[in-house]
């Protein structure tokens, strides 16, 4: 009796987070007005240390010069009273030399301990003031660096109209800032020309196909039209559909490859419902069970856009699910401060390293391209695209057993 197969296994869950982490401290991120702070007032602390050494040698020499006067004391009626040297009130006559020229060394290192402390104090307060002046001199020094900062971030938002012009010195930052705005010039009419081309094939693409469909739907209605030539209109029908889809994509990709300007607020939870609702009869025909709570999770962005990326999710899940007994979980939430959904499907195993290859537009899985009825395959590289466009992103995992888990995570 042969053996049984034994059914494959799901590849090993991929180990890196496409998450970019947070640093855990923010405020200590080195930036240049840092660098530059602790870069200036590290020089002034260390010259002072240099210069306090100096003086403080120098003082010593002095201190150690200025004492080198021997005393001798003779005579039997001499009464000694010293406040500052209590050991020679009661101390023989014949010790006064001595003791006198000890008292004079420790008052001596007394006053180069006074000299360093007050030193040490003095350089401690310079210094603070000396990093106080530095960071604000290198803020104003790097002030047109934010000019320039605040501006690439409203370009980034979509908004290209926006120039630094700066003014000032003829310096490396004013050269850089009219680079910068040449740079925006020129990406302003480029996405203009992009604009216009998709404004223009949106028209002349869909044209055509509009007349062939309402062509070949004439020639279907004709009850005596030959069975040949109907077999051969509703084949022709199925593929101008299919390039409508087509088209219709492309366009939805041009289109969202953009930041997007206009946002209001958009549950996500209400986008899966309506996706769900759009794919159940689908689902149904399969035998394909749709699951999942849709907890309320709102964000900024455009609600049309954002359908479509629940929409080609859960399409994709129900098309490439296992013949019997499959299911597909929409589930959507807040978590760390972002929206997400999440659509899981049992499905056939997929290899890791087929991950990547799925967001690219016309691929699918195991290298399909063309002749599927599933799709055109720009459903993924669409979700992909939208996500970036709302300032969000998109991963997937392969499940143990076979299907993905589709992640898509959007700041609110």
């Amino acid at each position: 009796m042969a053996a049984t197969p034994a059914l494959p296994t799901a590849p090993p869950k991929p180990t890196w987070d496409p998450r970019k982490p947070e640093p855990p401290f923010p405020w200590l991120r080195p930036t240049i007005r840092i660098r530059l702070t602790l870069l200036y007032g590290g020089m002034f602390l260390i010259a002072g240390i240099l210069l306090l050494s100096i003086i403080y040698l120098l003082a010593a020499q002095a201190l150690h010069e200025g004492s080198g006067q021997s005393f001798s004391i003779s005579g039997a009626n001499i009464d000694i009273t010293s406040t500052t040297c209590p050991a020679l009130n009661s101390a023989p006559r014949s010790e006064f030399n001595t003791i006198l020229k000890n008292c004079d060394a420790i008052q001596r290192q007394h006053a180069l301990d006074d000299l360093l402390s007050r030193s040490l104090l003095a350089l401690l307060g310079l210094a603070v003031i000396a990093f106080a002046f530095g960071y604000a001199m290198a803020g104003r020094v790097l002030s047109p660096l934010g000019r320039i900062l605040r501006t690439a971030r409203a370009v980034a938002g979509s908004d290209l109209s926006r120039r630094i012009e700066l003014d000032g010195p003829d310096d490396e930052l004013k050269e850089l800032a009219d680079t910068f705005d040449d740079m925006l010039e020129r990406l302003q009419r480029a996405f203009t020309a992009q604009q216009r081309f998709v404004g223009n094939a949106s028209h002349e693409l869909r044209t055509p196909l509009a007349i062939n469909r309402t062509l070949l739907e004439v020639h279907l209605s004709d009850p005596n039209a030959p069975v040949e030539l109907q077999q051969l209109g509703k084949t022709l029908l199925a593929t101008n559909e299919r390039s409508e889809q087509l088209v219709e994509g492309l366009l939805l990709l041009a289109r969202s490859d953009n930041q997007i300007v206009e946002r209001k607020p958009v549950d996500l939870a209400e986008v899966a419902e309506q996706a769900v609702d759009q794919v159940r009869s689908e689902a149904d025909a399969k035998g394909v069970v749709i699951r999942g709570e849709q907890k309320p999770a709102v964000v900024q962005g455009n609600g049309v856009l954002l359908e479509r990326i629940a929409l080609n999710l859960v399409q994709n899940a129900v098309r490439y699910n296992v013949p019997d007994g499959g299911w597909v979980e929409v589930t959507t939430e807040v978590q760390h401060g972002q929206a997400v959904l999440v659509v899981s499907n049992t499905g056939p195993v997929v290899p890791a390293y087929e991950i990547d290859n799925l967001f690219e537009p016309f691929r699918r899985l195991r290298t399909e391209r063309t002749g599927s009825d599933k799709g055109v395959g720009l459903g993924l590289s669409i979700v992909r695209s939208v996500a970036r466009a709302h300032g969000g992103h998109i991963s997937a995992q392969p499940r143990e057993g076979g299907g993905l888990v589709m992640r898509v995570a959007l700041p609110i």
